[in-house]
């Protein structure tokens, strides 16, 4: 289970970052920044991936009461601009903005989770890991995750083919089977290939002229 070992070693207040929905052909990439009190952190707290669905809420609704919590959301049009790297990059970025402007101080360290940082003026670590190491980044992880799963399971009702309820966009059978069949949607990040393959214009294949072909070969 994380720690807040990590937190120890930096300079207070220390903020967590993760991020949810790198991987995903469709909707945003979601990322959050969280300070944990010093006392009355909820119980439980760990990579948002070990959890279930109901697990995630719970300590999403109680993470939301104790801490401070920034958000940042990059949509698929602006994914499909900048590349999925730097989008997580920004939605990281814009998440730490959101949470200093809400608590009105800079960040006193940033733990990210990963093995690179955005480009920003923050003291941060990049933590490999992280989500299993420290539990403010365990936080951000179910903070990012949860949100993102909401916004997906919003979509679904828009775009019901898909899947999304389940799959929160993610490139299993029925949402590749939906995409070839009815194409993409607004929310489907054009520049991964499964999308991008999906709107490809499938010519029709002429019939052979059997006739032609009979009176060529002597008939």
């Amino acid at each position: 289970m994380p720690g807040r070992k990590l937190e120890q070693a930096f300079a207070s207040p220390v903020v967590g970052v993760d991020e949810a929905g790198r991987g995903p052909l469709a909707g945003p990439v979601v990322a959050a920044a969280v300070i944990l009190p010093d006392r009355g952190v909820p119980r439980g707290l760990d990579d948002s991936k070990k959890l279930s669905a109901a697990t995630r809420e719970r300590l999403h609704d109680r993470l939301r009461a104790c801490a401070r919590v920034g958000v940042g959301i990059v949509e698929p049009a602006e994914i499909d601009q900048l590349n999925i790297y730097w989008a997580t990059m920004k939605a990281m970025t814009l998440a730490v903005e959101a949470l200093a402007a809400d608590g009105g101080c800079a960040p006193g360290h940033v733990l990210v989770d990963g093995n690179r940082l955005p480009r920003w003026t923050f003291a941060a670590t990049p933590i490999v890991g992280g989500d299993a190491k420290s539990v403010s980044i365990a936080a951000a992880s179910i903070i990012a995750k949860h949100t993102r799963d909401q916004i997906m399971i919003a979509a679904a009702e828009l775009h019901p083919h898909y899947g999304w309820h389940s799959n929160k966009g993610y490139g299993c059978a029925v949402h590749l089977a939906a995409l070839r069949e009815h194409g993409p949607t607004p929310l489907h990040r054009r520049s991964f290939a499964p999308v991008a393959q999906a709107e490809l214009p499938f010519p029709d294949l002429e019939r052979p002229n059997r006739t032609r072909f009979v009176a060529e070969g002597g008939g």
